[in-house]
């Protein structure tokens, strides 16, 4: 049977089906993101900035531990943390008990998660960590579990309703779980005065690896630049602009300011009424769009859109020091 047939057997009761049941669990879901939130302005508020000071003072890694759908949650937590600033990496509870213990030390400091608190494969971390007091906070929806018991700080999730229909596999509490994570994540990061340079220097590979560029990173440099001093006649300015292959012209004052630009369009609109007999500074466009060398490469492309042109120079104290193209920042994967 085709893939196009199977889908005509889908009839339009199927269908609403379908749609009801994503719209229920989207529901439910945000219900539970919404618990969380009124949670985290009122009786978990304290608990969520000591634990902040737990994991923001420890000296070593911020060891993320879990078991099943908690462990999956937990192993992408310790990634957030990590690509953010804040050392860590995940120890698989049953792994710890054989032998991932001695990736643990004292300068570290512990983030359990388990829904119900009583997750038996996190046994001989909890151990560990009372016996070589390494500092634990617990996220679990049971204030009065074994988990909370040994923990230093717990984050007590609100108990609502999963998404699943039999009240088993988890769904919204594991949302719930993601987003206290994330939540930890960013308020680390933000009270670090973490950076996007320094998140840069984390994320070299991929689409955000070249969002994270500045323009220092893909600019044509001074030996590069197209540029005429005002007086030029454009006879002479345009074999410049030619030869630098750009399709502009940056125009200097005498103290090598940038005063204007003369681009490809400026050339159309000037055709004829003896244009090469004419003064660079007559034909430019004054005052023209420039970045520093040290802004994002995503943001002077957002420039270079929203203004409907091609090219941006680089300036420093009103000196033009580099120039940065829109075929430069699609090379690199800027978008």
């Amino acid at each position: 049977m085709s893939v196009g047939l199977k889908q005509d057997l889908v009839t339009a009761e199927d269908h609403s089906e379908a749609v009801a049941s994503a719209t229920r669990t989207l529901q439910l879901e945000a219900q539970g993101l919404s618990a969380l939130q009124e949670a985290l302005s009122g009786e978990l508020s304290a608990n969520f900035a000591a634990a902040l000071g737990i994991l923001r003072g420890c000296r070593g890694r911020v060891i993320v531990t879990g078991m099943g759908k908690s462990g999956h949650v937990g192993l992408k937590v310790s990634a957030t943390l990590a690509s953010t600033g804040t050392p860590a990496y995940f120890v698989h509870p049953s792994e710890a008990s054989h032998g991932d213990l001695g990736m643990i030390t004292p300068d570290d400091a512990i983030l359990a998660f388990s829904w119900s608190g009583e997750t038996v494969e996190l046994e001989n971390i909890l151990s560990y960590s009372r016996r070589f007091a390494v500092p634990l906070v617990a996220i679990t929806s049971n204030a009065e579990s074994t988990l909370a018991k040994a923990a230093e700080v717990v984050l007590a999730l609100p108990r609502t309703k999963e998404a699943c229909p039999h009240g088993l596999a988890p769904t919204t509490s594991t949302m719930m779980q993601l987003a206290l994570g994330d939540c930890i994540a960013i308020a680390l990061l933000e009270s670090k005065g973490f950076t996007a340079l320094d998140f840069g220097v984390l994320h070299p590979g991929g689409q955000l690896g070249a969002r994270l560029k500045f323009v220092a990173d893909l600019m044509h440099g001074e030996t590069d630049l197209p540029l005429t001093d005002a007086d030029t006649v454009m006879s002479e300015a345009i074999v410049v602009m030619t030869e630098k292959a750009l399709g502009c012209l940056g125009v200097v004052n005498q103290n090598g300011e940038l005063q204007g630009i003369i681009t490809d369009g400026d050339l159309r609109r000037h055709m004829g009424n003896g244009l090469l007999d004419r003064r660079a500074v007559e034909i430019m466009t004054p005052a023209p769009k420039t970045v520093t060398r040290d802004i994002m490469a995503s943001a002077a492309l957002e420039i270079i859109n929203a203004s409907a042109i091609t090219a941006l120079f680089v300036v420093e104290d009103g000196r033009p020091v580099g120039i940065v193209h829109i075929h430069d920042l699609l090379r690199a994967g800027v978008a």
